[in-house]
């Protein structure tokens, strides 16, 4: 019996939404600003999305970069969004908070869990931020959250691979752990066949010049160091379908 794996793509725009449906992805998870790992994207986004899309679109819920650990007034804005987006048609949402001391924040967890039901909730990146993991899977469990996306706590899921599978095991199928972070074709199978995840998470994006002909390149919208104004990074149909293949191809 062949494994059937489900690839989740992160897009922050209805182009790259497109295009990883089309390459063969099983599900969107949307955002604005990649670039800053994704943040809570507009209702506009999320509308559009939906008019276009088949495949479930889960939504990610976080009000800033930076840190995971949230004021009284950010968890105001992350539980209206939750409401917001679940009455625009979001299929799931994609959502985290810790302590200062680095464990999963649970009360937090559980009032924004509870603003979401039914809908199902994966725990994002904030995961590989934690003091110690195997608590923390636990403490997910506990709370109810579908899934958990993690790069195995290290710069990238190959990095974290050994993380990963001790994390799949100790699941036992509880909780789905996701790979995220850095995978490309030259990696996913090493990555699937060394974890035995049955998920995976990635951008497939490709950069491209901007239509721009009239450029000022003294001027730029954000901080120094951002990527430049006159690039763009699209989900590529091509590399969501060869992503598809070689998951297809591992046993």
């Amino acid at each position: 019996m062949a494994q059937s794996f489900l690839m989740e793509v992160c897009v922050d725009s209805v182009e790259s939404a497109v295009n990883a449906e089309r390459g063969g992805a099983g599900r969107l998870e949307l955002c604005s600003s990649l670039l800053e790992g994704g943040l809570t994207p507009s209702l506009g986004l999320l509308q559009v999305v939906k008019q276009y899309i088949k495949i479930p679109v889960y939504v990610m819920i976080r009000p800033r970069g930076g840190d995971f650990l949230y004021s009284d007034q950010e968890m105001e804005v992350m539980r209206k969004d939750i409401e917001l987006m679940k009455s625009q048609g979001a299929d799931g949402l994609v959502l985290g908070a810790l302590t200062e001391d680095g464990r999963v924040d649970s009360e937090l967890c559980m009032e924004l869990l509870a603003v979401a039901r039914p809908l199902p909730v994966t725990f994002h990146r904030a995961f590989d931020m934690v003091h110690d993991p195997a608590v923390a899977l636990e403490a997910l469990i506990s709370l109810g959250f579908q899934r958990v996306l993690t790069s195995g706590c290290d710069s990238s899921a190959l990095e974290g691979l050994p993380l990963i599978k001790r994390l799949i095991d100790q699941a036992k199928g509880r909780i789905i752990v996701m790979p995220g972070g850095g995978i490309t074709e030259r990696n996913l199978q090493r990555i699937l066949e060394g974890s035995g995840a049955q998920e995976f998470h990635c951008s497939a994006r490709s950069g491209r010049d901007s239509a721009m002909k009239f450029r000022n390149s003294f001027v730029a919208m954000g901080a120094a160091f951002s990527a430049s104004e006159y690039s763009l990074k699209v989900a590529d149909v091509s590399k969501v379908r060869t992503l598809n293949a070689i998951a297809k191809n591992t046993l």
